[in-house]
């Protein structure tokens, strides 16, 4: 939308809209956006929360109002209230109890996929149950997806998509493995925010120091799309304390 609203007001009207990315939003330069530190998929907070949705509104449709430019992107100054749909005061706890992540990180690859070994029957439940899934970009299996993000910690340069660069790969990888843990996760009965899963991905599972260490070691790459893979790291502004452990 932040490409679109150029021809838009070519025509005369004038446009604002909300961004969840704001890298992605300042390359396009667009005349009016708001951008929200908000999880992908929620540009106005969090569900079943309107006092809170109709403050994002109004703080984007306040834009039109401004006379700064050509470009404003203002930054919405406030995080999303945590959700508590179907909060019935008992938490939620990842249906496997799993090791915590280990502090030596000699052997990533075999911690990784034995996490997933152990999420594998929950996933499996999750597919069969709603009957579809978010996972698949990279092209890969959950392990080799794995394995590809393992690699380029201990810095291998390979990766199986000769029709990508290496940081497109590791990106599409990167989400499988996010969108693989979540389902499995989220398998049993019973209601987990996203904050829940969040902390528990980012905090407590091997895969989630996995992701850390891709990032920091994308940081001392020097290629532009190395770059612009690390500027747009996609992780929750609520999570992005650890990227410093």
């Amino acid at each position: 939308m932040s490409g679109l609203s150029h021809y838009i007001e070519k025509e005369g009207i004038p446009t604002t809209g909300i961004s969840l990315v704001r890298e992605h939003t300042v390359g396009f330069r667009p005349p009016r956006f708001l951008w929200v530190p908000f999880e992908l998929g929620r540009p106005l907070g969090a569900p079943n929360n309107p006092e809170f949705q109709t403050r994002v509104l109004r703080a984007a449709l306040a834009l039109l109002e401004s006379d700064k430019g050509p470009v404003l992107i203002e930054d919405f100054p406030d995080d999303a209230p945590v959700s508590d749909d179907g909060d019935d005061g008992e938490g939620w706890a990842c249906p496997v109890n799993l090791p915590p992540p280990p502090e030596d990180r000699t052997d990533l690859e075999a911690a990784v996929i034995a996490e997933i070994g152990r999420l594998a029957p929950w996933y499996d439940l999750a597919l069969s149950t709603r009957g579809r899934t978010t996972v698949g970009v990279s092209g890969l299996d959950i392990e080799a997806a794995a394995k590809l993000l393992v690699g380029f910690v201990e810095g291998s340069r390979e990766h199986p998509h000769p029709e990508l660069s290496l940081a497109e790969a590791l990106k599409a990888a990167c989400e499988d493995i996010k969108a693989w843990y979540a389902e499995a996760a989220t398998a049993r009965p019973g209601k987990a925010t996203s904050m829940d899963v969040q902390n528990w991905f980012w905090g407590e599972t091997v895969a989630g120091k996995v992701l850390i260490d891709v990032f920091a070691a994308g940081a001392t790459v020097d290629d532009e799309h190395m770059k612009l893979f690390v500027a747009g790291f996609s992780m929750p502004r609520s999570q992005k304390h650890r990227l410093g452990k």
